[in-house]
């Protein structure tokens, strides 16, 4: 069955239509188009299908729509208990397992240095990978991308998410540069050269 897309005309959605009306209606690359799969309008360079069979070129898109303040900390909320439950149970499993009251100390000790590590690894693996996104991220829609809404890759992610520390020793300072620019980055974006941004909307 052919896939079919809606297709933005004068600033409204119509069709939907199949490629051969789309050809017909002489889509051009830059028109915004969706099927029900995707989440969001693109442009339709920027689909695999339409490129191959209108021989658009793909061009970077610009991000235009950036996550918010209170989404960022939201999804940081969500991951932070989404580690800590894959820490801790284990742990405590292990603790109420074990006889030995040195070993309890030492394990309920270690929940201390394994959450912050884990969450680290957590992100980096995440955000550098195609998700570009967390689990919190993913939920509240919002992604970690370059300048170009690229896909920023693991050594990017690391950069990225250790400068996270100079935004901790500024006091919360690096975070709240987040309001103001236009990008709406945290000291750590703009030291990584990240961006985190959410899909347009029409």
């Amino acid at each position: 069955m052919d896939e079919r897309y809606l297709l933005v005309i004068n600033g409204k959605p119509e069709g939907p239509f199949t490629v051969d009306e789309l050809k017909a209606r002489g889509v051009k690359a830059s028109d915004f188009v969706k099927t029900p799969a995707m989440d969001d309008y693109k442009e339709a360079h920027e689909v695999a299908e339409l490129r191959a069979l209108f021989g658009f070129a793909y061009r970077p898109v610009m991000p235009q729509y950036f996550g918010s303040f209170d989404q960022r900390l939201l999804a940081a909320v969500i991951d932070w208990l989404i580690v800590s439950a894959v820490i801790i149970v284990p742990v405590c499993t292990a603790v109420l397992i074990t006889g030995d009251r040195l070993i309890r100390i030492l394990l309920s000790a270690s929940i201390l240095l394994l959450i912050p590590f884990a969450n680290l690894i957590y992100h980096i693996v995440m955000e550098g990978s195609s998700r570009q996104a967390t689990y919190g991220k993913m939920i509240l829609k919002i992604r970690v991308c370059d300048i170009d809404a690229s896909t920023i890759g693991y050594a990017k992610a690391f950069a990225r998410n250790t400068a996270k520390i100079l935004s901790v020793l500024t006091l919360g300072v690096g975070y709240l540069l987040n309001f103001f620019n236009k990008k709406q980055q945290c000291l750590h974006d703009m030291i990584a050269g990240t961006l985190v941004m959410k899909d347009r909307l029409i």
